[in-house]
């Protein structure tokens, strides 16, 4: 069986892409539906070509969380000369973009889908959900607020609770609500906002004195 594309080391190819954006499309309109015959009709690609480039239904699926979960990244950083800014600026680039990718319909669909399947025993997405999209997004993260600890500009004791904390900060009720079929709409502005106003919140409870952008623009 092939392995899996690793979308978050080489990337899938512009076609792989438009095919795995097929899926997601598919989970939007069919939910759990979702067969390789449909995925290839509507990629205009053969059964063949998934099989060979994606494994199995299983492998497929993976791929697509991951491809997903690739739109999630941290801002360009320096590690030995992180400072305030870098580090806001870190912080607010990932809120925006994990805020702007779990209210998308792909995703709530995909978490839809995931979570039924995890409540039956029905399939594998819940915990290709997990490793491929919570806890690869954790593991992007946390060098960034380890990187911040390092550079004095953070204090915390234990990485995995202060990326939690953060995470509680920026999703806040939204993907709940979006779960649950709550009408709820965010454009790009007020995703914005919101990323601002998570990293200022979690700033304040691990931030230390180090944390004024002021003394990075003074010091320049």
């Amino acid at each position: 069986m092939a392995s899996p594309i690793d979308t978050q080391q080489e990337g899938p190819t512009a076609r792989q892409q438009a095919v795995l954006d097929a899926v997601l499309g598919l989970m939007v309109e069919k939910g759990d539906h979702l067969t390789m015959t449909a995925v290839a009709r509507r990629a205009s690609c053969s059964k063949e070509t998934l099989y060979k480039w994606f494994g199995d239904r299983d492998g497929l699926l993976t791929a697509t969380v991951q491809w997903q979960a690739s739109k999630v990244r941290a801002g360009n950083y320096d590690r030995q000369t992180l400072n305030a800014l870098g580090l806001r600026d870190s912080l607010t680039r990932f809120a925006a973009n994990w805020l702007g990718v779990i209210s998308s319909s792909t995703s709530v669909a995909l978490n839809r889908i995931a979570i039924s399947q995890a409540g039956s025993r029905a399939g594998n997405l819940g915990a290709i959900v997990l490793a491929n999209g919570r806890f690869a997004i954790g593991e992007r993260l946390k060098p960034v607020l380890d990187a911040g600890r390092e550079a004095g500009l953070l204090a915390y004791d234990d990485t995995e609770t202060a990326f939690r904390s953060f995470l509680g900060l920026v999703g806040r009720d939204v993907q709940i609500r979006l779960l649950l079929g709550d009408a709820l709409t965010l454009g790009q502005a007020e995703i914005e906002r919101d990323a601002e106003r998570a990293t200022e919140q979690f700033l304040t409870l691990y931030g230390t004195a180090k944390n004024d952008p002021g003394l990075d623009k003074t010091n320049a």
